[in-house]
């Protein structure tokens, strides 16, 4: 029976593993999967010898306190590895520890699929370098990925579907129409402040400004979508100037209402482009942050999915100290005021799911030609 190895340290890694696990193991029940995952993945047929909760962590401070942690985890993979005679190990994601256990497989001789490709062009361009001598294929969820890595040496780059499109790929078919004159009757906007309490602190007071700033002119009906990440009392301080609160698991239907969207930086704002919102993106970090930005990380490109994905500027990206309610207003009003703007933007925006989905080949069959050394 042959053992594979695979690694999905947070639950963004489960929910990718989902996506080609039960695919395989439906077309070889021969097959023992073992590693790090959550309670889905183990309901799936993976043997645990790590819960994913042990494995998340948050912050530097929170990384750094696991170190010791990381370092046995390690250890015993590797000796789990050499016991079960294992060919093959699925890293997802999780760079920092699965970019180290990448080094350490290739040189027992296992071969290494790496599933959602570190950001490497934007930080630590060398690990490049380190999936080229050690990955068998490396498989990449943004559209520009596969060539910016095969042109530094890793041979066999694969494109997949991005999780955010997996996860709304139901909902995108029938989309509601949306169209200026309906918003000029009545303006949904959606306010999308982030997940972090320091994030809505920062930017829903500018947000609700940006939005009084818009009713000197528009009907605007505003909403709001809470996760149950942020403290609820925030939330609660600001109640009273939304016309709709949703919850975060009411996100779809959020996106499916509105015309147009400010959002912070984050995955959300692929979701508001997939669901043709525009949406006016912004992000306002801390002072250590901007720091470390302009000091350590080479990166100058868009800061939204969104832009990345389409490499063009079509979310309006406002950062730090220009995240005011006047500059936010003005690079709404022409979606506002404009038809053919709105429009426009509503076309580029309906672009995005072929953009990110993936190349077309079967993922679970190429994993086990792997597997069965076919590949």
């Amino acid at each position: 029976m042959k053992s594979v190895l695979l690694i999905a340290g947070e639950k963004s890694g489960e929910e990718h593993a989902l996506s080609f696990l039960p695919q395989i193991l439906q077309q070889d029940q021969e097959l023992k999967f073992w590693g790090v995952g959550g309670d889905e993945l183990q309901s799936s047929g993976l043997e645990l010898i790590y819960h994913l909760k042990d494995f998340s962590s948050w912050g530097i401070g929170e990384v750094i306190a696991k170190i010791p942690f990381y370092l046995k985890a390690e250890k015993r993979i590797l000796e789990e590895v050499r016991l079960r005679n294992t060919k093959t190990a699925i890293l997802i994601d999780f760079q920092d520890f699965n970019m180290r256990l990448a080094k350490k497989l290739k040189k027992m001789g296992v071969n290494v699929l790496y599933y959602v490709a570190p950001q490497a062009w934007a930080w630590k361009p060398w690990r490049a370098k380190v999936l080229s001598e050690t990955v068998h294929t490396l498989f990449t969820i943004i559209p520009f990925e596969k060539q910016w890595f095969a042109e530094r040496g890793v041979k066999q780059v694969r494109g997949v579907i991005h999780p955010v499109l997996l996860h709304y790929q139901k909902y995108l078919n029938n989309l509601p129409e949306r169209t200026f004159e309906d918003m000029n009757q009545e303006c949904r906007l959606l306010l999308l402040p982030g997940s972090r309490n320091f994030e809505v602190q920062n930017l829903l007071p500018i947000f609700l400004e940006t939005a009084n700033l818009l009713k000197k002119n528009f009907n605007i009906k505003l909403s709001l979508v809470k996760t149950t990440s942020v403290r609820n009392e925030i939330y609660e301080y600001y109640a009273n100037h939304f016309d709709q609160i949703y919850n975060s698991e009411d996100l779809t239907q959020a996106l499916q209402d509105a015309h147009v969207c400010l959002a912070a930086s984050g995955t959300v704002t692929l979701a508001t482009a997939l669901f043709e919102v525009p949406t006016v993106v912004s992000y306002k970090g801390n002072l250590i942050t901007e720091f470390i930005y302009y000091n350590f990380i080479n990166y100058r490109g868009p800061i939204s999915l969104t832009n990345i994905v389409h490499d063009k500027i079509l979310f309006p990206e406002i950062v730090q100290y220009a995240v005011t309610p006047t500059n936010l207003h003005r690079q709404l009003l022409p979606w506002l005021t404009n038809k053919a703007s709105y429009g426009k933007i509503k076309e580029e925006l309906h672009l995005t799911k072929s953009k990110i989905s993936g190349d077309p080949f079967d993922l679970p069959k190429y994993m086990l030609d792997v597997i069965h050394g076919k590949n």
